[in-house]
């Protein structure tokens, strides 16, 4: 790492893959997922974010959500970052988010909420083939499949590791995203994967 910390590792990493378009928008390659359980200060870590990044804000119920999403909304639109909003479309209008992530039990949600606002970027979580392929069918842009690597994540389930998460890449069309243990010691072993990109949560803010 050569004195570098942990986000400018992986910022780094991430300048490394492809550039990628989706319906004549650019595609980030590094996504922020906020976490109040495990984040304390998302702005701190969203205003070090390189350009061409997204925040993907996960208010989980959080009263001042909205205001919160204005905040991250404000930063965004000076650092040139994507603002997204998870799993809440009102959310996402009320604070000029410039798109959606949705959990995997709400990809069937995704029609309807592209035909309510057909600019939005809209990616899908996804654990597995059937929910990559579900959100393939559900029109989604993008999908984030996780966890790729062991993670403190206290929902994250089995490692796919890199040859399960290379299958996933292999079967869909769609741009893949790889969540979940990605750290500056892992990173490496996406280069060749396929990947469009990598997502983390608390390793963006050491």
């Amino acid at each position: 790492m050569d004195g570098e910390n942990e986000l400018e590792v992986l910022s780094r990493a991430a300048s490394a893959f492809p550039p990628r378009t989706v319906r004549g928008m650019a595609l980030p390659r590094l996504l922020f997922f906020t976490d109040p359980a495990r984040i304390t200060d998302p702005e701190a870590v969203a205003e070090r974010l390189p350009p061409g990044s997204a925040i993907v804000f996960r208010a989980f119920g959080a009263t001042d959500a909205v205001e919160q999403g204005r905040r991250l909304r404000a930063i965004a639109t000076a650092r040139d970052l994507m603002l997204l909003v998870g799993a809440h479309a009102g959310l996402a209008e009320g604070v000029g988010a410039d798109g959606v992530h949705l959990p995997e039990r709400m990809a069937a949600n995704l029609p309807r909420l592209r035909a309510e606002h057909p600019r939005y970027l809209v990616t899908v979580a996804a654990h597995d083939l059937a929910a990559v392929q579900a959100a393939e069918r559900s029109g989604a842009d993008a999908v984030v499949v996780s966890p790729v690597f062991p993670s403190n994540s206290p929902s994250a389930g089995e490692p796919l590791g890199l040859e399960g998460l290379m299958r996933l890449v292999e079967a869909t069309a769609l741009p893949v995203y790889a969540l979940g243990g990605v750290r500056a010691h892992t990173v490496d072993q996406l280069f060749d994967s396929g990947v469009a990109g990598i997502a983390a949560v608390e390793a963006l803010a050491r």
